[in-house]
């Protein structure tokens, strides 16, 4: 009863990371454009990080890197690909608005259901071991979810979302952690054949966001000392997620 408690709460305060995009409401729109531009570089960055550094190391160390793994990286690019597809078949030819956000904020979203989802089971999973383990397992969720909430929001913005669409979209998404827990904790030790294919799935939806939608859109700013920013920004996300290793 107890894991089932700390865990639900645990969810509920990671979920509520998400809401960080409300701070932006009260900035200048042109200004926070702007801003949302160089966020687009973190962002790719973070999320290549995550992938790189955070869960197919995971994925790897409990499972090796096998046929499995590989195969569920690979699904994870192919299935946004179609889905992307699908959505560009269907819009790919009308200008971004907050009424048509474009192609990449959507995949986006898909892939940060699933990555919450994920922090949902990992969640569960710790708080079967203790709750010693699963509070620290939350304090790290909860860090390397904050940049990530944040480059999450901006792309929703540069993807043509209204910023009060994109707090909710964010939000609706981050609550799958609440299913996360309601299986890790229903199918106990069952855990592991789960993450063996939703871990590398999700890094490999990260991956595709970051190379075939986000890197792309930076490329169309031209200027060398715009584009020198957005590499250090891009290697600052990477760093953050580098960083949260040691709070791990």
């Amino acid at each position: 009863m107890n894991a089932w408690i700390y865990s639900l709460a645990s969810a509920f305060i990671v979920s509520a990371v998400s809401l960080i995009g409300v701070f932006s409401i009260s900035v200048n729109l042109e200004k926070l454009k702007t801003f949302v531009f160089y966020m687009i570089s973190f962002s790719a960055g973070a999320l290549l990080g995550d992938a790189l550094i955070h869960l197919l190391p995971e994925a790897v160390e409990k499972n090796g890197f096998g046929l499995p793994v590989a195969s569920s990286v690979l699904f994870g690019i192919l299935a946004m690909f179609f889905v992307e597809k699908i959505i560009h078949w269907r819009h790919c030819h009308i200008p971004t608005s907050s009424a048509h956000p474009h192609p990449f904020a959507i995949i986006n979203l898909l892939g940060d259901t699933a990555h919450n989802f994920i922090d949902g089971l990992i969640i569960g999973a710790s708080y079967l071991i203790n709750s010693h383990t699963g509070i620290a397992t939350v304090v790290a969720i909860i860090l390397h979810e904050i940049p990530q909430e944040v480059g999450d929001f901006s792309v929703l913005i540069h993807g043509g979302f209204s910023r009060r669409k994109a707090i909710f979209y964010n939000f609706i998404t981050a609550l799958t952690a609440f299913l996360g827990v309601v299986l890790s904790l229903v199918v106990g030790s069952s855990i592991e054949r789960i993450t063996l294919f939703l871990i590398p799935f999700a890094a490999g939806s990260f991956i595709y966001i970051a190379c075939s939608d986000l890197i792309p859109e930076m490329h169309k700013e031209a200027s060398l000392a715009k584009g020198m920013i957005q590499l250090l920004l891009i290697m600052l996300g990477m760093v953050v997620m580098f960083l949260l290793l040691l709070v791990g």
